[in-house]
Formats: structure tokens, sequence, C-alpha cells
């Protein structure tokens, strides 16, 4: 896969978080993802903390962050 198909490239994870919370809101989040910092007093910064030590969480995220985009 090169970089310019690759829809992650150049994309942080803040960013990612972001926009996929303006989209569904943190209940939808939550719905989508099972994951606890979602759905207990979810915020930017706890979640960016758990998802930058988690790989397979954030597997998910960027996995749900894809799937927006290629609607």
């Amino acid at each position: 896969m090169t970089t310019a198909k690759d829809p992650l490239h150049g994309v942080t994870l803040q960013a990612i978080l972001v926009e996929l919370v303006d989209t569904y809101g943190w209940s939808g989040l939550g719905q989508r993802i099972d994951i606890r910092c979602f759905k207990s007093d979810p915020s930017i910064k706890s979640s960016l903390t758990f998802l930058r030590k988690t790989p397979w969480a954030r597997e998910k995220v960027e996995a749900l962050y894809i799937q927006l985009k290629s609607r």
C-alpha cells in the first residue's frame, strides 16, 4: 500500500478521535467500539492516553475512521 492511498497518512490520532467524536458523539463511539474510555467520563485527553498504550483499541479506532472516510 502506498502512502498516497493510505487514508491515515499524515493524520494524527488526535485528529482521528476528534473527527469521530464530532461525527458520532461519545455515546455513538462507545456503541461502535466497546472501550470504557469512550463510555465512562470520556475526554479526548484520556482516550488518547489509552489508545496510545493499547494497540488493539487504536486499530479499532483507525478502522472506524477509514470506514467513515470511505463512505
